[in-house]
């Protein structure tokens, strides 16, 4: 198949693309490196990928650049790309309403115009879109309490809109706290690490009782390729199977790494969740799918890439063996 992935030099979008291209697809990635955190961390992100002969990256800004050419004869488009985060969602909500919602409408208009053949328009929403308590299945109230959920279920819309009007063959999933090596520098895990690793205080803002169910990457992107063959029109939640408060994450942590954290507690940012765990039956039932990787061995590996910078805890791909290829190609399409 021929894959194009958004965001594909990100944290989530990066294991994807190797996962696909393990499996033996063409990919084309496509990514703006929008500076939401260091492009250092995207480069090193794409260092394998780049050197695979079935790997053609486009640096294509969704919001301004023409993107035609780039999805034209895709067989599934995973759409990964987007500002993501609560808390920096209300000072610069025009990057969140650029970005998260008008680049996913100009991505949907060039797919409906070029991608004849198209399978699969798998979009990578998130669970805050559900608001201050996304628990239960996907019938659950979207209520989104953060600029960042509102432009997500905004853009759920418009995938609904255009797999309504157009027959676009939409499929949604909405993400649960993923975590694992690659991790964004802004997300909770990769925070405490860095701090626990440089001897620094683990901020943590509230009460820290606030329970996530975290989904390892490598059951993330499991998913996010079983999508590709889900039912068409449907919503999944994808999440992992265990729920811990942040403080017992942070404990596991210093269990894990061996330091003890000096813990400071700052105020609660708002639109941040209180409990998110995810219901995933529906995904389950539908297409096998289930999460595979316990929290302790998952943060286990987060804790060793981080140490170890590059080596992904141990195994550039989560997912499977790594390709190694020799050949470098890489397309600049500005």
């Amino acid at each position: 198949m021929r894959c194009v992935v958004t965001g594909a030099a990100g944290f989530i979008g990066s294991h994807l693309c190797e996962e696909l291209l393990r499996r033996g697809h063409i990919v084309v990635g496509i990514d703006a490196f929008v500076p939401n955190y260091p492009p250092e961390f995207k480069a090193r992100n794409q260092a394998v990928v780049l050197a695979h002969p079935h790997y053609h990256f486009h640096a294509l800004d969704l919001r301004s650049d023409l993107l035609e050419s780039a999805v034209a004869d895709a067989d599934v488009v995973f759409h990964l790309a987007a500002v993501s985060g609560s808390a920096k969602s209300w000072s610069a909500f025009d990057d969140y309403l650029s970005c998260n919602v008008s680049g996913t409408h100009r991505l949907l208009e060039a797919v409906r115009v070029s991608a004849s053949r198209l399978k699969r328009f798998v979009y990578a929403s998130a669970s805050s879109v559900y608001g201050t308590l996304a628990v239960g299945g996907e019938a659950a109230p979207a209520q989104p309490v953060s600029p960042y959920g509102v432009s997500k279920l905004a853009a759920e819309q418009l995938c609904r809109a255009h797999a309504d009007e157009f027959a676009l063959p939409v499929v949604i999933l909405r993400y649960f706290n993923v975590y694992g090596p690659r991790q964004r520098p802004d997300m909770a895990y990769h925070s405490i690490i860095e701090a626990l690793l440089q001897d620094r205080p683990v901020r943590v803002f509230g009460d820290g009782r606030q329970v996530r169910g975290s989904t390892f990457v490598g059951d993330c992107v499991a998913a996010t390729v079983a999508a590709a063959e889900a039912p068409v029109g449907e919503v999944y939640n994808v999440g992992g199977g265990e729920a811990v408060s942040l403080l017992d994450a942070i404990r596991k942590l210093e269990s894990i790494s061996g330091r003890r954290a000096e813990i400071v507690f700052e105020p609660a940012r708002p639109g941040d969740q209180r409990h998110a765990h995810a219901e995933s039956t529906k995904f389950r039932n539908h297409v096998g799918w289930v999460p595979l990787v316990r929290l302790d061995d998952g943060l286990e590996r987060q804790w060793h890439s981080q140490a170890a910078p590059g080596t992904d805890g141990g195994n550039r791909s989560v997912t499977g063996p790594s390709t190694r290829t020799t050949s470098a190609k890489l397309i600049a399409a500005r």
